[in-house]
């Protein structure tokens, strides 16, 4: 019995070892490189979100293994990532308050205005209007 304690607190703190290590706990992510790569090509082509297919195929990787590594990586799955950032993009024009919420939506690539508001409600928790009247 007291073997088996010494084998079980050994354990324990190995494991408490590899929680605690941030280079393990990002094993199984995309490289570094691999993360500046999609991040610019996810960037550059914000207006047409890339397939999944063309994403994995331009760090080498499979589709299936590209999105559980992306997932790992960037805490959501590509396609929302893509989303998050063209709601990012909007929320920069809606500030500078140059363009309309349409020239908006149609310069992200959105297919009309109510498409763009409700995937922007669902990132920000309000509409673009609402986004820019609480900036005036």
């Amino acid at each position: 019995a007291e073997a088996l304690s010494v084998v079980l607190v050994a354990e324990l703190a190995r494991l408490n070892r590899v929680e605690l290590d941030p280079e393990r706990q990002s094993r199984g992510g995309l490289a570094a490189w691999q993360q500046r790569a999609v991040e610019e090509q996810i960037e550059v082509n914000l207006t047409a979100p890339m397939s999944l297919i063309a994403l994995a195929e331009s760090v080498r990787l499979s589709p299936r293994h590209f999105a559980r590594a992306f997932k790992q990586s960037f805490g959501q799955p590509p396609h929302q990532y893509q989303l998050s950032r063209r709601v990012e993009r909007a929320k920069a024009l809606l500030g500078r308050g140059e363009m309309s919420v349409t020239e908006i939506a149609v310069a992200l690539g959105f297919s009309d205005t109510s498409a763009f508001s409700t995937t922007f409600r669902r990132f920000s928790g309000g509409t673009p209007r609402d986004y820019r009247r609480a900036l005036a």
